[in-house]
Formats: structure tokens, C-alpha cells, sequence
């Protein structure tokens, strides 16, 4: 079965379907007047499996960072996934916060995937980029979350 973003509940929330939502006990964004909150986005399909994993150590640690390029693609191209829900863009989007476990690795490839995702040389949202030392899946790289505001989107 395919999964797809969707909003089965009510119009405010939208979820995956994936196991996460429910052991965590979440929703993957919610609208509240014009503003959209998106939970954290990683490396993940449409059915629940992992985009681009990390190889790991012998201790369950990411060893080799170089496919940190592909798994923010992937958590953008979910945000987008999420805010077309409520007839949103990333144009929409005021403020990002990416979570990675390698600065280097992500400043290496940020820029030129932050671009394309944003179709622009000149993304208009504010943006944080946070160090962290584990995200929720072990293989996992970087987790981005933002905030959406419909209607803002550069003129």
C-alpha cells in the first residue's frame, strides 16, 4: 500500500501513516489560521523506508556522511508534499530550522540543495542550521521543520 500525505482526521493535521506517528504520537503538520507548523522532515518514502541511509559504525552511528545531499532533497521534497495539502509552497515558507549531526557535511551541500528545493538563488525565509549529536532514526543525517504562512509568498 502506498502511502501518501494526507489529512484524514480533520483539515488541520496531516500525517504519513508511518509507525513514528503513532509510537511518538504526532502529526506530521498542523494549520492554525494561515500558519502551517511542519514537523520535522528526514530521509523517508512515501512508504515509510529510508532514503539515501547513513552506513553505520559498530556502535549504531552514521560513519560516512557524504549522502547528507540527498536526504535533505528528500525531507524538502516531503515538506512540499505536506504543505500542498493545504494549497502551500515552499514560496510559503517563513522559517526553516535543519537539524544535521555533521556541520561540515551539511554546509558542504546546504546551499546548493537549499536552492534548488526553493527554486531560487535567494530562498525569502529565515533559516537556522543547529548541530546535534543523534536524530530519531540511526541512519538519519539531517531533520528539517518549518514554518509556513499561506498567502506570504514573495510578490
Amino acid at each position: 500500500m502506498q502511502l501518501a500525505a494526507s489529512r484524514p482526521n480533520d483539515r488541520k493535521t496531516a500525517y504519513w501513516g508511518v509507525p513514528w506517528e503513532a509510537g511518538y504520537g504526532y502529526p506530521q503538520a498542523r494549520l492554525e489560521g494561515s500558519a502551517i507548523y511542519v514537523s520535522g522532515q528526514f530521509n523517508h518514502d512515501e512508504d515509510g523506508n529510508l532514503v539515501a541511509p547513513a552506513p553505520l559504525d559498530s556502535k549504531g552511528k552514521p560513519r560516512d556522511f557524504s549522502k547528507m545531499g540527498e536526504q535533505m532533497r528528500t525531507a524538502y521534497e516531503n515538506i512540499s508534499k505536506l504543505l500542498a495539502l493545504y494549497g502551500a509552497t515552499l514560496e510559503d515558507v517563513v522559517e526553516e530550522t535543519l537539524y544535521v549531526l555533521d556541520m561540515d557535511a551539511a554546509f558542504a551541500v546546504v546551499g546548493s540543495v537549499r536552492k534548488a528545493a526553493y527554486g531560487t538563488e535567494h530562498p525569502q525565509c529565515a533559516s537556522n542550521i543547529i548541530g546535534v549529536s543523534r536524530l530519531a532514526q540511526r541512519p538519519q543525517l539531517v531533520d528539517i521543520a518549518c514554518k509556513a504562512v499561506i498567502g506570504s509568498r514573495a510578490a
